[in-house]
């Protein structure tokens, strides 16, 4: 347990880009975008991955030591270049992604100092592109035995997951992060058909022995259950510049509130206020200073009532017969 002086320590593992939009780049990739927002939200966040001995690794590189983030476990890769992504949009603003083969980040190593790093972390948070080669994969493995809290970002992006891994991978975690559009696949791959969200994520609570899930369903807000209660929640509105990084920026803001113990409602209002700000912005991982996400969440954030909430260890159902 933490102190009242004691930050709390996450960790990220994962993919560290370029994102290539169509007329500018910047740096990306799920973990460091997480690890980002954790960083400006004053918790201590560390990052394991890997980059290219190149010009955009050394970028990457620059660029988190001018925001004061950690390096100390990037790796670099002599052989394999910098990962990049291509991102195009339609007309709704929602991005596809074409991701450069055997990055570095494909390979990252595993090291004794990482996997003592994950011991000590309140939270380690992971995805499923990561786990696209089997040397990465591996590495993911052996870091989650030391795992207290897992942290699984199940983030979709074709043709790059198997399923069947995705469902290896959800056994392992405390805490599950989706999209509606992955519920539904998860569901039809251990055929349960689906009904409602509610019965949905119930079902997914119990069937892979997970303590709390987080569906996110963009302009429509989200639900989160954890081992008592389910809640649903309402975006936040505003003027969309991107979605990259959005969901991102709501798990940061989540595990950012949750690690300092605020209340259900304050963590949910939180992660979403987050979310909302990086779209308001252009990219993952906008400048900003804490002052100007408290302003913007002082200023648009919506109301408690606004959150609903059930006890499912009242409710009669059982949602895995």
């Amino acid at each position: 347990m933490l102190d009242n002086t004691q930050k709390p320590l996450v960790v990220c593992f994962g993919e560290v880009l370029w994102d290539i939009f169509p007329t500018y780049k910047k740096i990306g990739g799920a973990p460091l975008n997480v690890t980002y927002h954790l960083h400006k939200m004053n918790i201590d966040s560390h990052i394991i991955t890997k980059l290219g001995n190149d010009d955009l690794g050394q970028k990457i590189i620059a660029r988190l030591k001018e925001v004061k983030a950690d390096i100390d476990h990037i790796q670099i890769d002599p052989a394999q270049k910098t990962g990049t992504v291509f991102a195009t949009f339609d007309d709704r603003n929602e991005a596809s992604y074409e991701f450069l083969k055997n990055s570095a980040w494909d390979f990252i190593d595993f090291k004794q100092e990482d996997y003592d790093l994950v011991a000590k972390s309140d939270a380690f948070v992971f995805g499923t592109l990561a786990s696209r080669t089997p040397h990465s994969r591996e590495t993911l493995h052996k870091l989650l035995e030391a795992a207290k809290y897992k942290v699984y970002d199940v983030n979709f992006r074709p043709p790059h997951y198997e399923i069947s891994f995705v469902e290896e991978l959800m056994h392992k975690a405390d805490l599950l992060k989706m999209n509606k559009f992955e519920l539904k696949e998860i569901l039809e791959h251990i055929d349960k058909p689906y009904t409602t969200e509610e019965d949905a994520v119930r079902y997914i609570q119990d069937h892979f022995k997970c303590d709390e899930i987080i569906v996110s369903k963009g302009s429509k807000g989200g639900i989160y259950l954890d081992k008592e209660m389910l809640y649903t929640f309402p975006a936040v509105d505003i003027v969309i510049r991107d979605t990259v990084g959005s969901g991102d920026s709501y798990l940061a803001g989540f595990l950012s509130a949750k690690l300092l113990r605020e209340t259900p409602t304050g963590i949910l209002k939180k992660a979403a206020s987050l979310g909302a700000f990086v779209t308001s912005h252009s990219g993952a991982n906008p400048e900003y200073e804490m002052e100007d996400f408290e302003i913007f969440y002082c200023d648009t954030i919506f109301e408690d009532e606004q959150i609903t909430c059930k006890n499912i260890l009242q409710s009669p159902e059982n949602t895995s017969k």
